[in-house]
């Protein structure tokens, strides 16, 4: 089965542009998992300008499926993991002003530095996964850090779907079968939403999970958040 993980970042994010605590995200965290949420996932970032770290410590307790977070592996976003230990962390390259995640790891160049923090986390039990592209290389040294599994950066597929869906996917199922092979998990995110879901999942069915925050929340707005999670995760059958 796929799991879905709801990321929550700009549910945090409407908050933030007002003040005070409305939306409240622990409400939110707790009826995502309410209408069928899979898993939680949260992207704290170094300027705190949707999940905040003092959000993180608050949502932990509260989560009752997989708790999931993404960032870039500071010294303070060790921290914040070790000290909370969610299911899983996702380790991302971004550049502490990035807007969203818009790469994947060059992980030939980085293999020393996320193996060394792989093995951190791996320590204290935390799945760990790396954000990458399509590359061979960097699936291939991704399994040489110790890594767990490799997210895909899906942002490419999302953008080629409409135009040639086959084309977009083809990459990615190339990617997917490298994993497998090397044994690594595999996760995907990024740009995924209720028009190129079903097909990613139908080309590559042993996909492990997908987050999903941007599109998925979008999507709520106009058709209330548990009938579009329970939509999403009909494209996950």
């Amino acid at each position: 089965m796929t799991r879905l993980s709801v990321n929550i970042n700009k549910i945090a994010t409407l908050r933030n542009a007002r003040g005070g605590n409305i939306p409240n995200i622990k409400t939110a965290a707790i009826n995502c998992e309410l209408y069928g949420a899979d898993g939680i996932t949260v992207h704290p970032r170094p300027d705190e300008r949707h999940i905040r770290y003092r959000d993180v410590i608050e949502i932990r307790p509260i989560i009752r499926t997989e708790f999931n977070i993404e960032g870039y592996p500071s010294d303070s976003f060790i921290s914040l993991v070790l000290s909370v230990k969610p299911d899983q962390v996702t380790l991302v390259p971004d550049s502490h002003d990035a807007i969203t995640s818009d790469a994947g790891w060059d992980t030939l160049k980085n293999r020393s530095f996320l193996s060394d923090v792989v093995s951190i986390f791996k320590k204290e039990g935390v799945r760990t996964s790396l954000f990458v592209d399509t590359e061979f290389v960097n699936i291939e040294n991704a399994a040489f850090t110790g890594a767990d599994r490799v997210e895909l950066y899906t942002e490419p597929y999302a953008v080629g779907f409409n135009s040639d869906s086959s084309g977009a996917i083809k990459p990615y199922i190339r990617a997917a079968e490298i994993a497998l092979n090397a044994g690594l998990g595999l996760n995907a995110g990024h740009d995924l939403n209720l028009d190129n879901l079903r097909y990613f999942h139908q080309c590559i069915p042993w996909v492990d999970e997908v987050s999903i925050g941007h599109a998925l929340i979008s999507d709520a707005l106009y058709l209330g958040l548990e009938n579009t999670i329970q939509m999403y995760k009909r494209q996950l059958i």
